[in-house]
Formats: C-alpha cells, structure tokens, sequence
C-alpha cells in the first residue's frame, strides 16, 4: 500500500526551528514506512538567493503562495502517478508555504521502496513535477524593495519533458 501524504507548511522561526521541523516530519512520516527490504531517498530543497541559476545575489526574500486544498490534491495526484511508474512503498511531500529567506528549506520528498533506482527514479520526477505543475505562486523581494513574480522556467518544463510529460507553464512565454 502506498502511503500518500501531502502537505502544505505555514510555519515560520529561526532556522534552527526549520531544521527541526524537517527533522520532526522525516521521522514521523517517512521513518515508519521504512521497513525491511524498504529504501528511504529524500530530496530537500532550499530558497536560493538569485532568481536565475547563476549571476548576483539578487533574491532577500521570496513569498510562496497557494490554494488551500487544491494544493494538497494536486500534490497527491503528483504521488499517485510517481507510483504507477516506479515500484514505490511510500511517499512523502511537505511544502513550505508563506515569506521565506534564501536558504530556508522550503521542500522536502521522502520516497521509500524495495528498489534503490526506482527510489532515486520517483523522487526525481517528483521534483520535476512539483516545478512545473504544483500550483504554488513564487515572488521574489529585491534588494532595492521590487518585487516581481517568478516565471515558469523553459529548463523546469525541458526536465519535465524528459518523463514524457508536457508543460504549458515556460514554453508559451
């Protein structure tokens, strides 16, 4: 049995806090699917301090907004197809919502399996899918107090391509 588990993260303290929230949330969540036989890979994302891949530190703080309940269903739907193509046990997704700063951890996916590619494999995709297709909403503050929302990214959509699944975020800008 797939153990699906969405989830959509408001809290806010000292980095300190965060870590141990991310701590707190493996070890309740992903620890006990873990099983013999069973392989824990996890994947935990950070803020970055600049909107582009390279270039200046332009980025102090980023705003992620979303839709309550439609978030957490689409991520499910994310999960449930992570599972028809990998031979995966379990799943875990928290995203962090809210004002965030660069280096904050802002997601994290946990996947179990018996199988240490198709671990790898799901969670992987999982993070491609989540780029492209979760409905969060990024803005990012500048130093000099200009905000801006961010754009789907043609890269993002190129990783999602490589699953076999079209994006309609990058490529139509």
């Amino acid at each position: 049995r797939i153990h699906l588990s969405p989830e959509i993260d408001t809290m806010q303290g000292e980095l300190r806090e965060r870590l141990a929230f991310f701590a707190e949330r493996v070890a309740r969540h992903a620890i006990p699917v873990v099983s013999p036989g069973n392989t824990p890979v996890g994947f935990v994302g950070t803020v970055r301090d600049r909107s582009g891949a390279s270039g200046p530190a332009d980025t102090t703080r980023m705003e992620l907004e979303h839709y309550p309940g439609m978030t957490e269903r689409a991520i499910e739907s994310m999960i449930e197809e992570a599972a028809r193509r990998f031979r995966i046990r379990g799943a875990r997704v928290v995203h962090r919502v809210g004002e965030l700063a660069p280096g904050d951890q802002i997601v994290l996916v946990v996947i179990t399996s018996s199988h240490r590619g198709d671990a790898f494999a799901a969670c992987e995709f999982l993070m491609d899918y989540l780029k492209t297709q979760a409905p969060f909403w990024k803005k990012e503050h500048r130093p000099d107090g200009s905000a801006e929302w961010v754009d789907a990214r043609v890269a993002d959509d190129a990783a999602l391509a490589r699953w076999g699944l079209a994006s309609i975020n990058a490529a139509a800008s």
